[in-house]
């Protein structure tokens, strides 16, 4: 029999963290997942009581995903009530401090913080909290001591210099990754390799000093692509688009038998049925262009192949996921939505998974068994149950 693998997985959203932990000698289906809030929803909703409370706010820890969490700082600044924050935990809302004070946020230090009144709440910020995960799970009697590896998924503009645009920053580091690696995995680090202008996944990386194995770490859109081409219905084909349409972005790579042939980024906000439908066809007609997307306030576009995706085709080769995807329900571009391992939320978790096989090689053998559905023993999970210490 194989060794025993165990990866723990979370994906890391603007509403959900989806939490996925693999065991070699389970199918994947009978894995142990859970479903929660975000780190950026749970701070909202602190700041949401802290507001209710008329109670001043002192924001500390790392950097971490803003949207929510932003939009609850500013409206408890519009109730006239006082946000404090460190430095480190301010660049959660921009990368430029200034115009982080200029919100109404009062950067302090720790120190000054030991002397805000008694009755502020104060919010530790971070995307990433092994030891609360490791004791939901040891709630429910299961260990997380013997994992191989932990990954994690979050999405990272990037920390562009102030003259840059965000968006820009974001696109040239995909063109530069897909032009060196050509395969999703491209955007996924060992902890100790990460680049410095990637600061959110560094953030994660610096909240994970005692782990008890490797941490793998990389952008959620390209994870949640790798992921729904696990879908069986999904593999056979050797070209399609696949799309994420989440919470916050909606991503599409086209793939084809040598590689990425494409990429756009958007805000999903902005997008209704329509005007996603025009994307994904001018995509698939290879006529898409950057301005195309970066002009309507999105990320932007990249399309390395011209030769287009079928249109008698289109319905067969274009897959859909991600907590948003009810948005083409009822498209006529009829696509297909995927569930890989019978599961559409964890998608995330399985790219991660394809990629800590890729950046680890020793876990390679059991991780792409189980992927390839040759890998678990059929056992029942109370036969793999051991003893809790």
């Amino acid at each position: 029999m194989s060794k025993r693998v165990k990866i723990l997985t979370i994906d890391i959203g603007t509403g959900t963290q989806d939490i996925y932990l693999y065991d070699s000698r389970q199918d994947l289906e009978n894995g142990f997942k859970l479903i929660l809030p975000s780190p950026t929803m749970i701070v909202f909703r602190r700041l949401q009581q802290a507001t209710v409370h008329h109670q001043p706010v002192f924001l500390t820890g790392r950097l971490m995903g803003g949207g929510p969490s932003a939009w609850g700082a500013e409206a408890h600044l519009r109730a006239g009530l006082p946000v404090f924050a460190t430095s480190s935990a301010a660049l959660s809302f921009n990368d430029d401090l200034s115009v982080v004070q200029q919100m109404g946020v009062r950067i302090i230090s720790e120190d000054e913080g030991d002397t805000l009144p008694s009755d502020t709440i104060r919010i530790e910020l971070g995307d990433f909290n092994f030891p609360i995960i490791q004791k939901v799970f040891q709630e429910f009697g299961i260990r997380l001591d013997d994992l191989a590896s932990i990954a994690v998924a979050v999405f990272d503009h990037g920390a562009a210099p102030l003259d840059i645009s965000d968006r820009q920053f974001r696109f040239d580091y995909l063109d530069r990754r897909i032009q060196q690696e050509n395969r999703l995995s491209a955007f996924a680090y060992r902890a100790t390799e990460i680049p410095t202008s990637l600061t959110r996944l560094q953030a994660v990386a610096d909240s994970a000093s005692n782990l008890p194995c490797p941490l793998i770490v990389m952008d959620t859109a390209p994870a949640a692509v790798l992921g729904a081409a696990f879908d069986p219905n999904v593999q056979g084909r050797s070209r399609k688009m696949i799309a994420n349409i989440g919470n916050f972005h909606t991503l599409a790579f086209r793939l084809g038998v040598e590689g990425i042939e494409g990429v756009f980024e958007h805000h999903t906000g902005l997008l209704d049925q329509l005007s996603l439908e025009k994307l994904l066809i001018s995509f698939a007609n290879g006529n898409l262009s950057h301005a195309d997307v970066f002009n309507h306030h999105g990320h932007g576009a990249l399309v390395y192949s011209r030769q287009p995706l079928p249109m008698d085709q289109l319905s067969f080769n274009v897959i859909i996921t991600g907590p948003r995807r009810n948005m083409l329900k009822n498209s006529a571009l009829r696509p297909y939505f995927a569930a890989p391992f019978g599961d559409m939320m964890i998608t995330g978790c399985f790219g991660l998974l394809a990629a800590v096989a890729d950046l680890q090689p020793e876990l390679q053998s059991e991780v792409l068994s189980s992927l390839s559905g040759k890998g678990g023993t059929g056992t029942p999970p109370w036969e793999l149950s051991e003893p809790v210490s």
